[in-house]
């Protein structure tokens, strides 16, 4: 068996290991309910919603990942433009009400933070950033959602390079280094510059500036880019011209590292545009100046905003290194070395829960070299991943059953129907 299939399946026994289970989704369900219940109890806050976004609204989050929640406020259909003070104190109302409920920890008020944010861990463990009135995010949530039904080799390999990014130290942006929100980024970037691509410019997707086209009335602006994008989407899709990328997800995760590499090499003079699908110049595009970061990732969604303003000059060689040390393990043609390899792509408490041997089954790799761009978590390579499945106990989510309408059962449905439950007002 060769190196890239053996790695095709230590990669699928990782997302086996960080997918979140139906307990992951129901202690998020359950937070944002005992949430939404404080809320309806501030006197300054009354009539205002609860709204998730980021990577749980999004289906990018693994099973450790943070849930983002915005407050929206009872303010008439228009999109609320508030002010930083305003914002700082309707938290600090939710602060003093969080103080006087058992079961909420570490609270911690970031109120000069970009948008200001109440840091909290809920009663079932799960870390919380809570934010007011945050429309442009929850827009970006929705239609990074809508990115990964294009292909469910998006979402996989998210989580898989967020994971990787967590074991090298390179995904903590208190420290200096890279958000979860800029390396989605990156893998959008790379799918759309693999050959054939496999997602588009986003520019084809929506055309504008979304943080501008947010204004006025909510529902007819939230429309109207829905609207936009589902259009722009299908049309997509239903192009029976397009090439088809049959890439494997180790063949796009090899590549991802040595575009990432490339774009570690150039970042002094080009940055990167998922908005046209390219690396531009950024000494010629005026709306990148003035530019300080050693590192320029475009905000698609809110340009020019630079998604990797986060990373230090210092992180950055960081990042080169750990690309260089996982390139050296996983291409060695000499690397024999199972464990060696799962060391490099998961962090050390997370690799017992990957099976400890790769499965030597010539049938399956064959299958999957024919059908590399299927869903990766469809159906198991062996038994041995059956058992590993039933072990850690996970009933993992499906990315490709998102676009599968005859499947009610699935989790993609029951989520899709608890957030309108949740984003719809009372």
């Amino acid at each position: 068996m060769n190196g890239d299939s053996t790695l095709e399946l230590i990669l699928k026994d990782i997302l086996l290991a960080i997918n979140p289970s139906r307990e992951d989704w129901s202690a998020r369900f359950h937070t944002i309910s005992e949430l939404r219940a404080i809320i309806e109890s501030i006197d300054s806050l009354r009539g205002a919603t609860l709204e998730p976004f980021g990577s749980f609204a999004s289906n990018l989050f693994t099973r450790w990942g943070d849930l983002d929640i915005s407050v929206k406020l009872q303010n008439g259909s228009n999109i609320a433009c508030l002010g930083r003070k305003h914002k700082q104190i309707l938290l600090r109302d939710i602060l003093k009400a969080l103080r006087k409920k058992y079961g909420w920890g570490r609270i911690q008020f970031i109120s000069n933070a970009r948008v200001p944010i109440l840091k909290l861990v809920s009663s079932y463990g799960i870390s919380c950033d809570i934010s007011i009135d945050n429309s442009c995010g929850q827009m970006k949530s929705k239609l990074l959602f809508s990115i990964s039904e294009m292909d469910g080799r998006f979402r996989d390999l998210v989580l898989l390079v967020k994971e990787w990014a967590k074991a090298h130290n390179i995904n903590d942006p208190k420290s200096g280094s890279l958000n979860s929100y800029c390396l989605s980024l990156l893998v959008v970037y790379h799918l759309q510059t693999v050959e054939p691509a496999i997602l588009p410019p986003l520019r084809e997707i929506y055309p504008g500036n979304l943080v501008d086209d947010l204004t006025g009335m909510r529902t007819v602006a939230v429309k109207r880019i829905e609207d936009i994008c589902a259009v722009n989407i299908n049309r997509l899709k239903s192009d029976r011209s397009r090439l088809i990328n049959r890439c494997s997800l180790a063949e796009l995760f090899i590549s991802f590292l040595a575009k990432f590499a490339y774009i570690c090499s150039r970042a002094s003079e080009q940055g990167i545009s998922t908005f046209s699908g390219r690396l531009e110049d950024i000494y010629s595009n005026m709306r990148w100046l003035p530019n300080t970061c050693p590192l320029f990732v475009e905000d698609p969604f809110e340009q020019p905003a630079n998604a990797a303003r986060t990373v230090g000059g210092n992180q950055m060689t960081m990042i080169v290194e750990a690309i260089q040390g996982t390139q050296s393990i996983i291409l060695s043609p000499r690397q024999k070395n199972h464990t060696a390899v799962v060391s490099v792509l998961v962090r050390s408490d997370i690799s017992h829960s990957v099976a400890r041997q790769p499965i030597a089954n010539s049938a399956t790799v064959q299958s999957l070299a024919r059908n590399p761009a299927t869903d990766h978590s469809r159906n198991d390579p062996s038994n041995h991943l059956q058992a590993q499945r039933k072990q850690m106990s996970l009933h993992v989510v499906k990315p490709s059953q998102a676009f599968s309408s005859q499947r009610q059962e699935n989790v993609f449905e029951d989520l899709r129907r608890l957030l309108r439950e949740l984003h719809s007002d009372d």
